[in-house]
């Protein structure tokens, strides 16, 4: 699909998630396909999930991208939704050892599950601890909050709420893009 996209001449950022946490195929997709950024869901930490215990591999995910493809991105979550932390781990302490010793480039907040807003108070949090460390909303966000969550964060990715009846499943609603971009301009 990737390749596709680029033969159709696309000239956008193409970004690579391979759930849940299988950043080494994400990193591959990246390299063969012109990426500019991989998503890891647990970079750093552990996570208790529907899948079960999820350790985060920063250490293997920073070399592996030095080897193949050095200039992409590392875009992490903090505290990842569909999950729980393993541990007494505020979002401060998570964001701070993402951000710096993960050495994640991107930091991710997100509500708890897909669709669930992203608390602003938890932004504000994340963006004090580390100023320097772009910021992007992971889940939640849609016309009605976009302006309150971009106070802090620096970018929205977005599904749900841009779906035809806010359905993940759904195809976009055009319309839905259109109103969401009129907020972010």
């Amino acid at each position: 699909a990737a390749h596709s996209i680029r033969e159709a001449g696309c000239k956008l950022p193409l970004g690579f998630n391979v759930l849940r946490n299988d950043v080494s195929s994400a990193i591959g997709l990246a390299a063969s396909c012109e990426g500019a950024f991989v998503r890891v869901n647990v970079h750093t930490g552990a996570v208790e999930a529907d899948q079960g215990i999820i350790q985060g591999e920063a250490h293997t995910t920073v070399r592996k991208r030095a080897m193949l493809c050095p200039g992409v991105g590392i875009w992490a979550d903090v505290l990842v939704k569909h999950a729980v932390p393993i541990g007494d781990l505020g979002i401060e302490e998570a964001a701070r050892d993402t951000f710096e010793r993960g050495l994640a480039d991107a930091l991710i907040v997100s509500g708890v599950a897909t669709g669930e807003p992203t608390g602003v108070e938890d932004l504000r949090k994340v963006k004090g601890t580390c100023p320097s460390a772009p910021l992007l909303v992971g889940s939640g966000a849609r016309v009605s909050n976009a302006g309150d969550l971009l106070e802090y964060a620096d970018g929205l990715i977005v599904a749900s709420s841009l779906k035809v009846d806010g359905i993940l499943s759904n195809p976009v609603d055009v319309e839905r893009v259109r109103e969401l971009r009129a907020v972010m301009n």
